[in-house]
């Protein structure tokens, strides 16, 4: 079953942070890490992704810079910055807390069927 893309928009630059704190990514890579890590339940779009990257570069989060020539072009890698690395561990916090409360109120308690 694939994932509706609204239940997971408000963690969007929370996962590429996390992939992009593991090592320096690229467009494409973030999008192939993201589908293969949620075996394939969810795929970014391209417009969202590079919307995402560049708010989270004008916000200083992340920098880019052109990496070494593959497959005939250049390209653009993303490396975190040390507000991106603070920015990251609140989103990371925020994740942790919605998944206890999300946790607490889907637990089964007599429920009717």
């Amino acid at each position: 079953m694939a994932l509706h893309s609204d239940l997971i928009r408000g963690h969007l630059e929370g996962i590429l942070l996390h992939f992009i704190l593991q090592k320096d990514c690229y467009g494409y890579e973030l999008a192939s890490l993201i589908k293969t890590r949620s075996q394939g339940r969810f795929e970014i779009k391209e417009a969202t992704l590079y919307a995402l990257v560049q708010r989270l570069e004008e916000r200083g989060f992340i920098r880019s810079y052109v990496g070494d020539k593959s497959h005939g072009r250049k390209r653009r890698y993303y490396t975190m910055t040390a507000a991106g690395k603070e920015y990251y561990a609140v989103k990371k916090a925020e994740w942790l807390e919605l998944k206890s409360i999300m946790s607490i109120l889907w637990e089964e308690s007599n429920e009717r069927t």
